[in-house]
């Protein structure tokens, strides 16, 4: 009997899920033993159930092929199966709610990709390295759900995974405003260039949603807990623009800071290349050794060259100058479907089994 955590995918058909399917090939901790999609894939074998639309550059884990498809609106039935589940569901915000709290009263952690709880008070939104005191609030939430070990806990949106952990390497210069300017890539939309032929050679300026997320979600990730909930940070004021670009994975962030105490540019540098947190302290297996690197060249980092830096969990950072108007600017770059989608989400999990939250049932 294997001693690794049994996992279940929640929307294990999609871009999100076969990506989650991707990192978990020989993961130390976890084992994949159950899949779940919509009823219409249920029954099938999940080679069949993927059919043609594998959208992974690697081939998929020949140790999922033959697993039956389960219909992840059977609750009871998939979370028998596992000791915890990441959820990549296709489904309305409502639905989504809905499915990840009747998963979680099974006595299920629920890892989530989803947005749909992101903004639940004593829901967790987790970037490890930044804000894993966050997790103390699953003891107040399972008081609410009436569990014992089941909970929720969601990772933030991929865009912001470029310059956040950028300004929080810098929280003791106090910056108090960001103009931020995202570049994000189709696979954030879940497409290929053969989905989407209309992005070749293209620019979208406008995301649905995805300012408001850009501009708000940080402020929740550097917020405090108190009394059992998550209270927001109120600065940095940011705003944000958000604008799809035609490349295929790394949103690439344009951003300007200015700062109540002034830094020099060799003290901002030391602050983002020294930056670590608990999946360093603790050696998770899906940390980067140095979550950002600072790029000396003029014209780094690039999304051809760059994106796959630290296996696409890490963060680079280039291009810090002063700015006229502004203290300072740079250009940060992070994988959107790896540190910003499915690998930030399995780097929470490690984080949440390494601080005892999820267990073998």
């Amino acid at each position: 009997m294997s001693e690794k955590l049994k996992v279940g995918i929640l929307g294990g058909t999609g871009m999100v899920g076969q990506r989650f399917i991707s990192l978990l090939e020989n993961h130390p901790w976890f084992e994949v033993v159950t899949i779940a999609a919509s009823p219409r894939s249920a029954g099938k074998s999940y080679e069949e159930a993927v059919g043609g639309r594998w959208k992974m550059s690697t081939p998929m884990p020949e140790a999922v092929k033959n697993i039956t498809v389960m219909n992840v609106n059977e609750v009871e039935r998939v979370a028998s199966s596992v000791d915890f589940v990441f959820s990549a569901v296709d489904m309305s915000k409502e639905e989504i709610r809905a499915i990840e709290e009747a998963y979680a009263k099974t006595e299920t952690p629920v890892v989530s990709n989803n947005s749909a709880h992101r903004w639940t008070p004593y829901v967790p939104m987790g970037v490890p390295e930044i804000n894993p005191e966050h997790f103390e609030v699953i003891a107040s939430q399972k008081q609410r759900l009436g569990t014992q070990r089941g909970f929720i806990a969601v990772k933030p949106n991929c865009s912001i995974q470029s310059y956040t952990p950028a300004l929080t390497a810098w929280k003791e210069f106090e910056p108090y405003e960001v103009v931020a300017t995202t570049y994000q890539a189709i696979s954030g939309a879940g497409k290929t260039f053969k989905d989407w032929p209309e992005m070749v050679e293209n620019i979208i300026p406008y995301i649905g949603g995805e300012e408001e997320k850009s501009e708000q979600e940080p402020l929740r990730i550097w917020g405090h807990v108190e009394n059992g909930v998550i209270v927001k940070a109120e600065e940095p004021k940011i705003t944000c623009q958000c604008i799809r670009v035609p490349v295929l994975n790394g949103h690439t962030a344009a951003v300007f800071v200015k700062f109540r105490k002034r830094p020099t540019k060799e003290e901002l540098i030391d602050r983002l290349v020294n930056f670590h947190g608990f999946p360093q302290e603790v050696g998770l297996p899906s940390a980067p050794k140095q979550f950002i690197r600072y790029m000396e060249e003029c014209d780094r980092p690039q999304v051809r060259l760059d994106v796959d830096y630290e296996n696409g969990m890490g963060v680079s950072v280039g291009r810090l100058r002063e700015d006229t108007i502004y203290d300072w600017k740079f250009v940060g770059l992070s994988h959107n479907t790896v540190r910003g989608a499915a690998g930030g989400a399995v780097l929470c999990a490690e984080a949440l089994k390494a601080k005892g939250y999820i267990t073998k049932k």
